[in-house]
């Protein structure tokens, strides 16, 4: 089956629309494509944004590794270093504070008619990425690879069956959102 599957770009293609469109429909369903919710995470009075994030972290890590362990798909994590994570995690900080949308949300907005989306953020992003790709050759000799880790992965660095991580991680993040539920948060 995903002999088939990598073997049809176009296949490949409609697979991602159609997910695309699901993910964003589920984050509009959510909630979290409102701007003044995304503002009230970053002020840390609603905590919607992190409570859908953290179902998705939870329902993904056990659906990917429960499709792994059937041989139904494989994991092609990529090589990273801790430059290359400030350096994202600040472009990606940076635009989120200023506009108050990340990518995902950011697409949900635009799909739910948000002007400030569409001729703020789509700009904001397109501008962002040809920044980026401008200055990557200089980034790329002196920072981002600067502490470099590899692709491993946290049960590889352990050297654990995966399900030794997922169980107890999906286990304290169930906890989490139920601490936080319970709380009124």
């Amino acid at each position: 089956m995903l002999t088939q599957i990598h073997s049809r770009k176009k296949l490949q293609l409609l697979l991602g629309f159609l997910v695309g469109i699901a993910f964003g429909f589920f984050l509009q369903k959510g909630g979290v494509t409102k701007y003044d919710v995304i503002m009230g995470q970053l002020l840390l009075v609603d905590f919607t944004v992190v409570k859908v994030m953290l179902s998705a972290v939870i329902t993904g890590m056990l659906g990917v590794h429960l499709l792994r362990s059937l041989g139904l798909a494989r994991l092609h994590p990529k090589a990273g270093s801790v430059g290359s994570s400030i350096v994202g995690g600040l472009i990606f900080g940076v635009g989120f504070a200023v506009l108050g949308y990340c990518p995902g949300t950011l697409a949900g907005a635009v799909g739910n008619g948000s002007l400030d989306a569409l001729f703020g953020g789509i700009p904001g992003i397109l501008i962002g990425a040809g920044l980026f790709a401008a200055l990557y050759p200089r980034l790329n000799a002196v920072i981002l690879k600067k502490g470099f880790f590899g692709d491993v992965s946290l049960p590889q660095l352990l050297h654990v069956n995966p399900w030794v991580v997922v169980i107890p991680v999906a286990a304290l993040l169930t906890g989490l959102l139920i601490w936080m539920e319970s709380a009124g948060l």
